[in-house]
C-alpha cells in the first residue's frame, strides 16, 4: 500500500513538474507544437511597429499550413506591451513561467528588451532577432541571444558620410530619444563627423512623451543646419518635418531605419515624408525600386513576392497593410525558424544554440547573416548582420535605392 501511494505521489509530482516547465521535458515543446514569445506594441506612441508581429504571426501560419517544422506547429504567443518596459517584463515573465516559452523571437524597443534580457538569459531561453539595432545584445554577448537587426551605430554612420559626401552637406544635426536607441544614433554619429574633423552642429534630445517640436525646430533652425538625422519614433518624426514646414526650415531629413516604411510614413506626415532618406536592412523593401541603381544583387525581391501572395494574402487580417514594416517581422523570424529546421526532430534550446551559431551568410529577406561559436569576449559572435543600404521617399510613397549595401563599423564601447 505504502509503495503504490509512493508511486502515485511521484507519478504526480513528475507530471507537476513537467507541466511546470512549459511542456514536457524540453520547456515549451511537445510532439507537435513548439510555442514561441513575442512583445509588440499594438498601443501607445510606438503603436506603428505593431505590425513587425503581426508579420511573424502570418509567417508562422504559413509555416504551419505547409506541414510545420518536422512535424510540429509553431505556436506565436504575442502581446501588447504599449512600448512600455514595465509591461514587457510583467507579460514575458507570466508566458514564461506559466506557458512556457521555447524561445522568444523579435521583440520591438530598445528599453522593453533591456527589461527582460537579463531574465532570459538566466534561465537560458534563446532569443532571436530582437526588433531594435541596440548595442546592448551584442555586449556583452550572450550565449542564448542572436542580434539579427543592424546597430543603430551604423545608420548613423552610412546616413552621415552620405550627407557629407554625396549630398555635400556641411552642418549636420541630430535630434535623438532621450534612451539607448537615440543615445547610439548620436554615438555612431558622433564617431563619423570625428573621422572628419567635424562636429554636429546641434544635438537635441527629445523624450517619447513630446507633442510640441517648435522649441526643437527653433534650435535646428539657429543651427542652421542643411541635414539633420532623426532617431525618434515615427510620430516624433511626423511632428518634426510639418513643424519645420510651418516654421520653413526643410533641411535634408535623414532617419534609421526604425521609420523606414514610407507609405506609413507618408501617410502620418500627409505626404511630407517625400524626399526623406532612411538606413534599411532587407533590399526586399515592397515598394522597392531596385532598377535604379545597377548591379545590385537582390535576390530577396523574389522572396518577397512569395510571402506577398502565400503570407500576407493568405494569413495576415483583412485590414492589415502590406508594408515594411509587416515585412520585417518576417525577416526577423527567418533565422530562427532557420535554425529550427536545422535542429530536426530531437529540438532542445541547446541544439537550437549550436545550429545558429553554425550559421554563415544566411540570405532572406534581410541582408546577410552570420554567427559564430560564443565568445564572451567577441560581440561579433552574436551581431548577425552588419550592413545596411539607403533608400529615398518618392512622391508616391515609394523606395528609391540611393546605395548598394554598405558595411558599418562596429564601435566598442569606452
Amino acid at each position: 500500500m505504502k509503495q503504490t501511494l509512493l508511486a502515485v505521489l511521484i507519478g504526480f509530482t513528475m507530471v507537476f513538474a513537467f507541466s511546470s516547465a512549459g511542456y514536457g521535458e524540453v520547456v515549451g515543446v511537445t510532439d507537435t507544437e513548439i510555442h514561441i514569445g513575442q512583445w509588440s506594441p499594438q498601443t501607445g506612441p510606438a503603436a506603428p511597429w505593431g505590425a513587425v508581429a503581426r508579420g511573424t504571426d502570418a509567417y508562422f501560419k504559413w509555416i504551419n499550413a505547409n506541414g510545420g517544422i518536422h512535424g510540429r506547429k509553431l505556436v506565436l504567443h504575442y502581446f501588447d506591451d504599449a512600448y512600455n518596459p514595465a509591461k514587457t517584463k510583467a507579460g514575458v515573465k507570466q508566458l514564461q513561467e506559466q506557458t512556457g516559452m521555447f524561445a522568444w523571437v523579435s521583440g520591438v524597443g530598445t528599453a522593453p528588451g533591456l527589461a527582460v534580457k537579463d531574465y532570459l538569459m538566466e534561465r537560458k531561453i534563446p532569443w532571436v532577432g530582437p526588433s531594435t539595432g541596440s548595442r546592448h545584445w551584442v555586449e556583452p554577448p550572450q550565449k542564448y541571444l542572436f542580434n539579427v537587426y543592424p546597430l543603430y551605430l551604423g545608420d548613423a554612420q552610412i546616413l552621415t558620410d552620405y550627407a557629407i559626401n554625396e549630398l555635400d552637406k556641411k552642418k549636420i544635426a541630430i535630434v535623438y530619444q532621450d534612451d539607448d536607441y537615440g543615445k547610439q544614433g548620436l554615438e555612431g554619429a558622433r564617431y563619423e563627423l570625428d573621422k572628419k574633423n567635424m562636429k554636429l552642429v546641434a544635438e537635441i534630445p527629445a523624450a517619447v512623451t513630446d507633442t510640441d517640436m517648435k522649441p526643437h525646430v527653433m534650435r535646428l533652425k539657429q543651427s542652421d543646419a542643411d541635414a539633420v538625422l532623426l532617431f525618434v519614433t515615427p510620430g516624433i518624426v511626423a511632428r518634426l518635418i510639418g513643424t519645420g514646414k510651418a516654421m520653413r526650415f526643410e533641411p535634408q531629413w535623414m532617419s534609421s531605419t526604425t521609420c523606414g516604411d514610407f507609405p506609413l510614413m507618408m501617410a502620418i506626415t500627409k505626404g511630407l515624408y517625400e524626399g526623406v532618406i532612411t538606413a534599411s536592412f532587407g533590399m526586399g523593401q515592397p515598394t522597392g525600386n531596385v532598377g535604379e541603381v545597377q548591379g545590385i544583387e537582390n535576390p530577396a525581391l523574389d522572396l518577397l513576392a512569395k510571402y506577398k501572395t502565400e503570407v500576407y494574402d493568405k494569413f495576415a487580417a483583412a485590414d492589415e497593410r502590406w508594408g515594411y514594416t509587416f515585412a520585417t517581422g518576417i525577416g526577423l523570424a527567418e533565422p530562427l525558424v532557420e535554425g529550427l529546421k536545422r535542429c530536426g526532430p530531437d529540438l532542445t534550446q541547446e541544439k537550437l544554440v549550436t545550429e545558429l551559431e553554425g550559421m554563415k551568410k544566411f540570405k532572406g529577406l534581410m541582408g546577410d547573416i552570420t554567427y559564430a561559436p560564443f565568445d564572451a569576449n567577441d560581440p561579433l559572435t552574436r551581431l548577425g548582420q552588419n550592413e545596411i543600404y539607403l533608400q529615398q521617399c518618392t512622391e508616391d510613397g515609394k523606395s528609391k535605392i540611393l546605395t548598394d549595401w554598405r558595411k558599418t563599423t562596429y564601435i566598442p564601447k569606452d
